[in-house]
């Protein structure tokens, strides 16, 4: 038994930090090798990608006009890098999938339940934005640049700076669109709520402007057609946080409302003691007790529901010989009380077991933390490792 607790403080200690590099390390080989996977099928047709994505402007060209190249390298090295992005653009999910099954584990599933949605949103808000800049911001931008170039001016745009160029609005645009997904996350999150957002909407506008200036061309049209539909995203996420903190609210009220009723509904005597008495052997409960003395692995290890039932037992059984002992010494007194008031936590222990049959995590986990206030050292440890076991099933 001793070499097993020893080999398991070893893996607390040492293992999980290198197995989770491991892990890491495996994840981001599979996402690199699905982007190299994805840029060796479109490697052949990276003129043909270039030619697409040069569309918008290339349509608005002068007639006679042409898109140059000023390098010497350009003519392949702007294709490869479009390719390149569009591998990553294209294997995005996987990439995110990846990220996600790395840190799944170590979310509870209420976490669970809120990121899979804001993941999954986030990726597509991103291919929304960056569809609205290529087929609404494009035409619009380039049509404006051409019919503002002045007489005797030839626009002819390098292959590499245009390239730049509509990377920029790419990101751009795809970063714009994660606006309801922040205003979501900072609400869920408590930082704030949607009346404050509600107050603060004059600055947010025109922080959306300004942002729209920074991150877009020195043009009217851009920095307006990307500060709009902020704007309108802004709305859309407050409208989305507002649902969310009611469900919140409402999950809450419900829960308080199942413990309440079940610390109410007990029909199990209760020792007769003032409150102060009971918050000391509460705050004085050796489970809330810190030190630097090492941890005891088998104390805390969960306990299966066949253990359970075999410390039932024997506390029983203890507790049966005490009583036999004091009804032959005479000693009916003060000692009859603590096996009186030992058999109601022994109750209370029962009916926390009847109640995780029944499905009432929440009224049981409210019963045993009056327990833990009440019991003695073996009954508080019972007490400890079902809430352990009800942490593990949350």
């Amino acid at each position: 038994m001793t070499t097993q607790n020893d080999g398991a403080s070893d893996s607390l200690t040492e293992q999980p930090f290198v197995t989770h590099l491991l892990e890491l390390r495996d994840r981001l080989i599979r996402a690199v090798a699905a982007v190299g996977v994805i840029f060796a099928c479109l490697f052949y047709f990276n003129n043909d990608i270039y030619v697409m994505v040069a569309g918008p402007l290339m349509a608005h060209l002068p007639e006679g006009s042409s898109m140059i190249a000023t390098e010497v390298a350009s003519p392949f090295l702007t294709p490869f890098k479009l390719t390149l992005m569009s591998s990553i653009f294209l294997g995005m999910p996987f990439i995110l999938y990846q990220l996600w099954s790395f840190i799944a584990p170590g979310l509870y599933k209420h976490e669970k339940r809120l990121m899979i949605p804001l993941v999954a949103s986030s990726a597509f808000l991103f291919y929304v934005g960056v569809l609205f800049a290529y087929f609404v911001v494009f035409p619009l931008v380039f049509a404006f640049m051409a019919g503002t170039t002045p007489d005797g001016v030839v626009m002819a745009t390098d292959i590499a700076k245009y390239l730049d160029f509509v990377l920029s609005l790419f990101f751009a645009f795809g970063l714009a669109f994660e606006v309801p997904i922040a205003t979501i996350i900072l609400v869920s999150m408590g930082m704030t709520t949607p009346d404050k957002l509600v107050e603060k909407r004059p600055y947010i506008i025109v922080g959306a402007f300004a942002l729209g200036m920074l991150l877009t061309p020195p043009d009217v049209i851009s920095q307006t057609l990307l500060a709009l539909p902020m704007w309108i995203l802004f709305e859309i996420g407050v409208f989305f946080s507002r649902i969310i903190k009611r469900d919140k609210e409402r999950r809450e009220a419900a829960d308080e409302g199942e413990q309440e009723t079940g610390s109410s509904g007990s029909t199990a005597p209760e020792k007769p003691a003032p409150a102060a008495p009971a918050a000391a052997a509460f705050v004085t409960d050796p489970a809330f007790e810190m030190d630097d003395s090492p941890l005891d692995l088998e104390r805390f290890t969960p306990l299966t529901e066949e253990e359970l039932d075999a410390e039932l037992d024997i506390i029983e059984a203890e507790e049966s010989e005490a009583e036999d002992e004091d009804e032959e010494s005479g000693d009916l007194g003060e000692s009859d009380d603590d096996g009186m008031y030992d058999d109601i936590i022994d109750e209370k222990l029962r009916r926390v077991q009847a109640l995780r049959d029944e499905g009432e995590e929440v009224k049981a986990r409210g019963l045993l933390y009056e327990i833990l206030g009440e019991a003695n050292e073996e009954q508080a440890k019972v007490a400890r490792n079902i809430l352990d076991q009800l942490d593990e099933d949350y």
